[in-house]
């Protein structure tokens, strides 16, 4: 099948679905258009393992038997009428799921045929799903005692609905079709405010505003390439890859102050996909009252997002099918060719095999340092040298961005695989020439299957975990998948879940550990602790969860509600102290350095609190700084500008360098608690310890000794110059309250009872 007559098929299958409306008109239409389309003598269309519609045969002759072992992968042949029908299948998914079975006498269909197959099966989950979303809208109207607006609603949502169909089917531009979702959901709510955010194709970390209603030039322009774990509400959807609803989005804790700026009042985001990835999200909000978003509400909204998911799924589609299946920069296969011959291989029919998840460790560096251009030339070469480890048949893929996969079908275990993904170890790590010899390296997951023991997308799962794993444990390696990671990965995705609600929950709590002076021992600053009060689990400590929401994004919006939490609540203690004003110490994640609104984030939350910039410390990681990109540095000197303060944490446990202590514009040493507790038993820790201090004055840097215990270890310190300290001898991590009181002690009158 060429790509041109596979493009004007799917194109003329959309625009046959999209002018029937009616649900049985559709259908047959479906069935019709698809049979044509592969060439197919027979095709039937089930839903709720009902016959719906048919073509080349009757209903009544329809083998509802033998459809479902089809459905199920058990049978890739048909005995119908004394003949022998080759048959491929595509589940239908949505509210009422099914199945669309297509045969013919003579040949297999091919990869390509059953890619095109799919995509339109994504076409008619969306008409039906309209039918749905009008039938919901009903019931929902009957149940409230609506149903006399209720006709002219559901003619209007489902005319907005057949309109964006046709538009697509009709090939209109994105763009246009953007804006029919955007204007339609306002006129239909009678909300606000109503957009669309796509994440950038050239890098999926960001996102940028595509269109919208109800707002303003201005704001728009600061939602252009901006990173999606900080964009608030909509982030959230496209990261969680799910709705999210705030009824009251002033009090919100990941409210963007642009929007609350503009008077923001409720807001909601459905995820819209491309494929089974999230890449972006549809958005509504309200500016003059908040809004509670009732179930019909929501299923509308789901529904236009579905409808852009179709959109960007169809623009794609074409794209793929312009490249023949094959991916126009690498030549690899695409992903879509890739799983249809996975499907092949774990076939009841096929001869089972391994799939490898290849992904490159420092990808983002080498594109972040050295440009997009030299990332395509090095994708080109990593495509190169994977096909050049692989066996005739073998299949390789480029799955998106710096992901690959390879298929060997017709081998009998993992034994067989790994020796393959070793070889691809080998050769990506050896130099790349972009100009100057660039190295990487891969972390690669095996899973193996026999026929008909895994389907496709639970082997894809399987070795995705696998490499997840190997990523884990460090990088450069390979590992076999194991059971017992499927049931940690749940744990993970539960405890992820959870984590994303506690942000919208305002489940997050802050402690305060008071910052000593070691000779006066007067309290001069605090140093914000999170905390994780978890409904059913109680508080869950920060190793539990704060590489999780960095893994996740879910750092940026948690460190950006500690910030402001912080500040706000320091600076409220310091205008009812007399004393000079304390400092707050807040730890910055690598991951929050990134972001190019951090320094902007930083002056928000001090214009905010009203606090003096120079008594907020930021505390980084030595490894954060041993590891920076040339533009980590640019903000920190942006942030040193504004006039915060900068800690490096836990010295002495990472890489330290005094070459990086004289680049970097820190203030602070933090000598790690590991030192600490040795500074007076072991002479090795008390040198080393009383170093550090001498090397923090000889800098002019103040030194800040962690986890102080005892009397003995804070004689030591303070006699060794050591100018402040933090521990449980002096207190232990306290609530605002008892820190309240510790500040400002009542004066307890004196019992008048003799």
């Amino acid at each position: 099948m060429s790509a041109v007559l596979a493009t004007e098929q799917l194109t003329e299958f959309l625009s046959a679905v999209a002018d029937r409306p009616a649900g049985p008109a559709a259908q047959y239409a479906a069935v019709e258009c698809a049979a044509r389309a592969l060439d197919a003598d027979v095709a039937v269309l089930m839903i709720d393992d009902g016959v719906v519609a048919t073509i080349g045969l009757a209903a009544d002759e329809v083998p509802a038997y033998a459809l479902a072992e089809v459905a199920a992968g058990r049978r890739e042949t048909l005995e119908l009428g004394g003949g022998r029908y080759a048959v491929t299948h595509v589940p239908i998914g949505g509210p009422a799921p099914g199945v669309l079975v297509l045969g013919r006498i003579g040949a297999s269909f091919t990869a390509e045929e059953i890619c095109l197959l799919r995509g339109m099966a994504r076409v008619l989950e969306l008409c039906l799903q309209s039918l749905y979303v009008v039938e919901s809208e009903r019931r929902y109207a009957e149940e409230n005692g609506r149903l006399l607006g209720y006709l002219d609603q559901g003619r209007r949502v489902f005319s907005e609905l057949s309109g964006v169909q046709r538009a697509i089917g009709r090939r209109r531009p994105l763009t246009d079709v953007f804006d029919l979702v955007t204007a339609a959901l306002r006129d239909l709510l009678g909300v606000e405010m109503a957009s669309i955010s796509l994440i950038e194709r050239d890098d999926p970390h960001l996102g940028s505003t595509v269109a919208a209603v109800g707002v303003s030039p201005e704001v728009r322009a600061q939602a252009q390439r901006v990173p999606v774990a900080a964009a608030g509400v909509t982030g959230l959807a496209i990261l969680g890859d799910e709705l999210v609803a705030v009824a009251d989005y002033a009090t919100s804790p990941i409210a963007l102050p642009a929007l609350t700026a503009v008077n923001l009042q409720s807001v909601l985001s459905v995820p819209v996909h491309e494929g089974d990835q999230s890449v972006g999200a549809v958005t509504v909000g309200t500016y003059s009252s908040r809004r509670d978003w009732d179930k019909a509400t929501r299923d509308i909204v789901t529904a236009f997002a579905e409808h852009v998911s179709l959109a960007l799924t169809d623009a794609r589609t074409q794209e793929q099918m312009s490249r023949a299946y094959l991916d126009s920069l690498t030549g690899l296969a695409t992903r879509a060719l890739f799983q249809t011959r996975m499907e092949e291989m774990l076939g009841a029919h096929g001869l089972g095999g391994a799939v490898l998840f290849v992904d490159l460790d420092r990808f983002k560096v080498v594109n972040d340092s050295l440009g997009h251009a030299a990332g395509d030339t090095l994708l080109t070469g990593v495509a190169e040298r994977l096909q050049a480890c692989l066996r005739d048949g073998d299949t390789a893929a480029r799955l998106g961005g710096d992901e690959f996969a390879v298929l060997l079908p017709g081998i009998h275990g993992t034994d067989e695989a790994v020796p393959v993904a070793e070889r691809i170890l080998d050769a990506l790590r050896l130099p790349f020439d972009l100009g100057a010899e660039t190295f990487v390296s891969s972390s690669i997951g095996v899973a193996f299957s026999k026929p008909g023991e895994h389907d496709a997308a639970e082997l894809m799962v399987h070795a995705d975990l696998a490499m997840y794993q190997a990523k884990k444990h460090g990088k450069d390696r390979y590992e076999v998948f194991e059971p017992a990671m499927r049931e940690a990965f749940q744990a993970n995705i539960e405890l992820e879940a959870d984590l994303r609600r506690a942000v919208l929950r305002h489940e997050f709590q802050l402690r305060y550990q008071p910052i000593v002076h070691l000779h006066t021992g007067e309290i001069t600053g605090v140093e914000a602790l999170i905390r994780w009060q978890h409904p059913e689990r109680g508080v869950i400590p920060p190793m539990e969860f704060i590489p999780l929401a960095e893994e996740t994004g879910m750092i940026v919006p948690i460190g950006e509600w500690v910030l402001r939490e912080a500040t706000s609540r320091v600076a409220e203690w310091n205008r009812k102290r007399l004393g000079p004003p304390l400092s707050v110490s807040v730890n910055i994640s690598a991951v929050q350095l990134d972001q190019t609104a951090l320094p902007q984030v930083v002056r928000d939350a001090l214009d905010t609190a009203g606090m003096q910039p120079d008594r907020l410390i930021l505390e980084l990681t030595e490894s954060l700084l041993v590891e920076h990109r040339p533009a980590t540095l640019d903000r920190l000197h942006e942030i040193k500008r504004i006039g915060v303060r900068l800690a490096i944490d836990d010295f002495g446990t990472g890489y330290s360098s005094l070459a990086y202590l004289r680049r970097f514009p820190v203030d602070i040493i933090k000598i790690d608690k590991s030192f600490v507790d040795d500074v007076v038993d072991e002479p090795t820790a008390a040198a080393l310890t009383h170093g550090i201090i001498q090397l923090g004055r000889a800098l002019q840097l103040s030194t800040i000794a962690e986890g102080i215990e005892h009397a003995s270890q804070l004689t030591s310190l303070a006699g060794g110059d050591c100018e402040l300290g933090q521990g449980y001898y002096f207190a232990e991590p306290l609530t605002h309250g008892a820190l309240d009181d510790l500040l400002f002690p009542t004066d307890v009158p004196p019992s008048e009872c003799e």
